[in-house]
């Protein structure tokens, strides 16, 4: 019994952080708002609010790894596309 209260407590600990995601690179923008990323050849832009935590002075063209959540605000089904072999049947 106490190694399966155990095994939940530790699942429940570590499941936030599956959901969570990085990206290293350099800084380009840091404002109240948003925190701008060049990971690459590609600009990776992450909003930010009070509650980012930020240790230590990071500046603009610095070397940074930034911790992120990617949470869906809607979900809005869309029309299905025909298929062309169901239309072809119809014509035989």
């Amino acid at each position: 019994m106490k190694r399966r209260l155990m095994m939940v407590a530790a699942l429940l600990l570590v499941s936030p952080l599956a959901l969570a995601n990085e990206a290293t690179g350099e800084l380009v923008e840091l404002t109240d708002t948003r925190i701008v990323v060049k990971k690459g050849k590609k600009d990776l832009e992450i909003a930010r609010d009070t509650g980012t935590k930020m240790t230590g002075d990071v500046k603009v063209g610095d070397r940074v790894t930034v911790g992120y959540k990617m949470t869906a605000t809607s979900i809005e089904p869309k029309a299905r596309k025909k298929s062309k072999a169901k239309s072809k049947n119809k014509d035989l």
